[in-house]
């Protein structure tokens, strides 16, 4: 019997199975799709707002206490288109979709969605929370239970937790935990994949190539706190070495004496000092002064309350890790705490077949469109989604150092 020309559908439908497949970490995360543009379609610097929930301070008595709804949303610009395009053949649409799929689809969708993964990836680094240490991979259990006490200490859902790892944590936990006691399926699983079974200690476990490598900055002075209960998101500090076109890398993570993290909802410390992440690269001055931007802004008091106490002058600064060590950044997190946000790219009239999906489990949306080229006769073939990432939740994620 002979073969059909593949349609643009099956074509698309493919395509969507392969991504599916292929992704991991974005595969967890939160995905916001934005339908507004399902007619119209959207273009690179489209913006999809993702609603974040009203909080609540504590109050009681007879007295009626109103609060102010203050209700939040995080702009997702959209911005990467992701493709892949290629040139087939009236012969290469007379295979059936299995060949098809094996020789182009999925070679391509492979390439695109490790390319969405490492963009996901590259948002670790914005991430306040961090544990283990920079340049050592962590060959036992208690860095991992750490990250979850991180998550515990900040009230994030108990019900999806997941960690990514690189390919050397992934390498130096499994035979660290092969003397403890599992349950076989367990065990089994773990010798035959090479990975860390799913719900083990919490989370489920992955292994992608695509984790962030960071490199801490050059630091240098013994740094402190320089003013009086800073609140906000600059912390101005002095002590370090003098005149320093860098001292402090954009991801650098640190804590602050005396300065500790709260519980969201009750307010009350969580016995651990509060970390924060510089936002932007930060040089010294000729007297060794610098102001550090942020994350997270510091508030002391009211319904958004992060820490015990403002830092103040004299607070030594400690930073995680030696200097300039560049080492992989694993991650912990409830999927709320990144969002990739999606929308329909436009279908144009008169192409010679064109077609665009949305999966209800990937949320998703793909584009395949294929034209004739009359120059070079031959037809090309073209693979899209349009897409953003950002953070949500700062304190539903945890980076494991390594």
């Amino acid at each position: 019997m002979a073969n059909v020309e593949l349609t643009i559908g099956m074509i698309t439908r493919e395509t969507l199975r392969v991504l599916e497949n292929q992704l991991t970490f974005t595969l967890c995360v939160n995905r916001d799709y934005d339908d507004q543009f399902a007619k119209s379609g959207a273009k690179i610097g489209n913006v999809v707002n993702v609603r974040k929930p009203v909080r609540f301070r504590n109050s009681s008595g007879q007295g009626l206490d109103l609060q102010d709804l203050v209700e939040t949303s995080v702009p997702v610009v959209l911005t990467t288109q992701y493709q892949r395009a290629f040139a087939v053949t009236s012969q290469d649409l007379a295979l059936n979709i299995d060949d098809f799929g094996k020789r182009f689809i999925n070679k391509a969708v492979i390439s695109l969605a490790n390319q969405i993964d490492q963009d996901g990836l590259a948002q670790v680094i914005n991430f306040n929370f961090e544990v283990g240490t920079p340049g050592t991979i962590p060959n036992a259990i208690a860095t991992y239970l750490a990250a979850a006490q991180k998550l515990n200490e900040n009230a994030a859902p108990m019900d999806e937790r997941y960690i990514i790892m690189s390919p050397g944590m992934n390498a130096t936990i499994i035979p660290a935990l092969a003397g403890l006691f599992n349950p076989q399926v367990m065990v089994s699983a773990q010798n035959r994949k090479g990975i860390m079974a799913k719900q083990t200690f919490g989370f489920d476990w992955y292994l992608d190539q695509n984790t962030a490598l960071f490199t801490t900055g050059p630091f240098g002075g013994v740094p402190l706190v320089n003013g009086l209960l800073q609140t906000g998101s600059n912390l101005i500090t002095n002590g370090w070495t003098a005149a320093a076109a860098l001292r402090v890398r954009r991801g650098d993570v640190f804590t602050v004496a005396g300065v500790f993290s709260v519980n969201p909802q009750s307010k009350q410390s969580t016995g651990s000092l509060m970390q924060f992440t510089a936002t932007a690269d930060t040089s010294s001055d000729g007297a060794g002064n610098a102001t550090i931007p942020i994350n997270p802004a510091i508030v002391a008091s009211g319904p958004f309350q992060n820490v015990s106490v403002a830092p103040t002058t004299g607070n030594a600064l400690t930073f995680q890790g030696a200097a300039s060590t560049a080492s992989p950044r694993g991650f912990a997190f409830h999927p709320d705490a990144i969002t990739f946000a999606t929308a329909d790219l436009p279908l144009y009239g008169g192409l010679d077949m064109g077609d665009r999906q949305t999966d209800e489990q990937i949320k998703i949306p793909m584009r395949v469109i294929r034209d004739y080229d009359i120059n070079l006769d031959r037809a090309p073939l073209r693979i899209d989604c349009l897409g953003g990432w950002a953070p949500l939740y700062f304190e539903l994620g945890v980076r494991i150092a390594s």
